[in-house]
């Protein structure tokens, strides 16, 4: 199975969200751009921004987990710039 951990962006917002899923990214995307409760929900113009690939759903959320540690706008930005 593989996985994936992600990094939005909302220009309304002017923030980033970490995630990771097993579904189809683009599926993933689609449910957080919905109406619902929830950090995503507030707003509709979310896009993928940043991407990784991992064999296990472990491993995405580790990496999930790594990413939001970091608690640094600037450190996310040089990820996806990298």
């Amino acid at each position: 199975m593989s996985c994936h951990c992600y990094i939005l962006f909302s220009q309304t917002a002017n923030k980033y969200y970490v995630g990771h899923t097993c579904d189809s990214l683009h599926e993933r995307l689609r449910k957080h751009n919905s109406d619902h409760k929830g950090f995503t929900g507030k707003f509709s113009d979310w896009i993928v921004v940043y991407s990784e690939l991992f064999e296990s759903r472990e491993e995405a959320y580790q990496r999930e987990r790594q990413i939001k540690s970091w608690k640094s706008r600037r450190a996310i930005k040089a990820l996806i710039n990298a």
